[in-house]
């Protein structure tokens, strides 16, 4: 008996080894799951600047994909898989949001200052994050008894322009991996002329998709790594076809009448963030704006266009100012960023001084920066964070529906942070916007931010067709055709002019007139199916019960 008890525990001994051994095992799959995730997530942000590999972004969200798919063979935690994955995007590509510190210029102590740009960066990027976590879980719930390759790659390209889509109509929006395309593939960007920035996110998704349905539908019995099948086939057919219609496009020749030209000339004024409120800056923005509309004056352009906050003053202040004489003497057409006044609030504008020195027009900046120019929740947070305007009154946005009138017809104005929203763009150019003028302030950063924040107004001219005039404070100021075309670009930190002819245009892309249709008809399609193969199920269930 004693032998019997020897050898049951010898067992049970051996039990518990395997079961820690399976344990350790799990442990090890689940951690290498984790760290592939990440991985992928990591080469994806390395698509944009300063890096651009544009090229990782048609296989790069592939392995999230596989480990989604078959998260429940093992058990594998898909929240952390999927943040993970968002973590390393999200988090590489907006690290250049900690440029904000120090801003002690600000009157922020140091370490607060610190404090305030890691907690900004770890919040945009578990923002974006999440994101992905939502798109895991619907993919995980709505194909958990979807066995069709074909049909996961609908629903899952589906969710994933939803929800960006979503995203989009809130406060926080700008790496959408559809931007993961510019400035290099321009042909790719211009399917934005069919559905916008949309039909470039459902083109990588449905590539990573189908290459990730090969690698799972593989058949490993003769080798691991061969997943040569219709699955890849299909990929690399969709993603060849999809680049030869935005050829198509990208080639077609662009009609420019004389008379619709337009010189315009920008002033790159390099005035630091750091001075640019103190007695330094505002002598230093005075002189070098003025400066340089006399020398673009000069050069017969018809207009010139400043960064956003050029003159930091309200609107009566910069109606008296120097340049605003220079604009008198000249007869020359300035746009210039400004403050205007709402009773105690004030907005982010751009003004139209006409050549006699008075005042057109202005465009008030609609998508304010959460933290930046307003907190969310002040009532909550503002005890906790720090208003980091730079002046006492609170910012408040223009109204959405704005048009902004200009002596050389209806312009598409835009106001640095916008430029990440396409509808802002879209409005506008529906509405008769013949050419884009967009007005930045991205000092403080580092030269990945504003080379982002280019690429974004690179897209939004293919969308809608427009020439685009990019002034920015410190760089990098740009001339963009229609085509998504650099004609011209400035330096980074450095104090520049430049004048060069834009073309007034009137056409409407597909996009401007009907918008993103794609995202509605994928959603309604994958949601359509769904139901079908719902239903097949339930029917199927109900007759082997009877």
């Amino acid at each position: 008996m004693r032998q019997n008890q020897s050898k049951k525990g010898h067992g049970n001994k051996q039990t518990r080894g395997r079961g820690e051994i399976f344990t350790l095992s799990l442990r090890g799959s689940v951690l290498l799951r984790f760290a592939i995730a990440a991985f992928s997530g990591i080469l994806m942000g390395l698509t944009v600047a300063p890096i651009n590999a544009w090229f990782l972004a048609w296989f790069a969200l592939a392995p999230l994909w596989v480990l989604v798919v078959n998260s429940a063979k093992p058990k594998i935690p898909l929240l952390s898989i999927s943040l993970a994955w968002g973590i390393g995007y999200h988090g590489f590509a907006l690290s250049w949001i900690t440029g904000i510190h120090p801003m002690t210029w600000m009157g922020v102590p140091w370490l607060a200052s610190l404090g305030i740009a890691v907690f900004c960066w770890v919040f945009i990027t578990l923002w974006g994050a999440a994101s992905v976590a939502v798109w895991a879980t619907g993919m995980r719930i709505i194909c958990y008894s979807i066995p069709q390759p074909y049909v996961r790659v609908l629903i899952g390209t589906a969710l994933w322009c939803g929800v960006e889509t979503i995203l989009s109509w809130g406060a926080l929006f700008w790496s959408s991996i559809s931007y993961t395309q510019s400035p290099y593939n321009l042909a790719i960007l211009h399917l934005g002329q069919l559905s916008g920035p949309y039909a470039v996110t459902a083109a990588i998704v449905a590539v990573n998709g189908l290459i990730a349905e090969a690698f799972i539908n593989c058949d490993t019995r003769e080798a691991p790594w061969r997943f040569v099948n219709k699955y890849l086939i299909t990929a690399t057919g969709l993603l060849t076809t999809l680049h030869l219609i935005g050829f198509v496009l990208y080639t077609r020749p662009l009609i420019q009448p004389p008379t619709a030209a337009l010189k315009i000339g920008i002033i790159q004024g390099n005035i630091p963030n750091q001075i640019k409120l103190y007695p330094e800056g505002l002598r230093r923005a005075l002189e070098g704006y003025t400066t340089g509309y006399l020398t673009l004056a000069n050069q017969k352009v018809d207009a010139v266009l400043t960064p956003e906050g050029a003159l930091p003053f309200f609107e009566q202040n910069i109606m008296r100012s120097s340049l605003v004489a220079a604009v008198r003497s000249q007869g020359v057409v300035a746009w210039i960023g400004g403050f205007g006044q709402k009773g105690k609030s004030y907005t982010n504008s751009l003004l139209t001084v006409t050549k006699d020195g008075k005042l057109f027009s202005h465009y008030d900046k609609v998508k304010l920066v959460p933290i930046g120019e307003y907190v969310p929740f002040e009532e909550l947070l503002g005890s906790i964070i720090s208003r980091l305007s730079p002046l006492d009154e609170h910012q408040v946005p223009g109204s959405p529906n704005q048009i902004f009138n200009t002596p050389f017809g209806r312009a598409i104005a835009s106001i640095c942070y916008e430029s990440a929203f396409p509808e802002v763009f879209r409005y506008q150019a529906q509405a008769g916007g013949q050419f884009i003028l967009s007005s930045s302030n991205d000092a403080h950063y580092s030269a990945s931010m504003p080379a982002q924040h280019h690429a974004q107004d690179i897209m939004r001219a293919i969308e809608t067709d427009r020439w685009a005039v990019r002034a920015t404070n410190t760089g990098y100021s740009a001339f963009v055709d229609p085509h998504g075309r650099t004609k011209w670009i400035s330096g980074h930190n450095t104090y520049e002019i430049h004048a060069e002819t834009i073309y007034r245009r009137q056409t409407q892309s597909l996009y401007v007139r009907w918008g993103d249709w794609l995202t509605p008809l994928l959603l309604v399609s994958a949601g359509g199916i769904w139901l079908i193969n719902f239903l097949i199920v339930q029917l199927s269930r109900k007759q082997e019960l009877n």
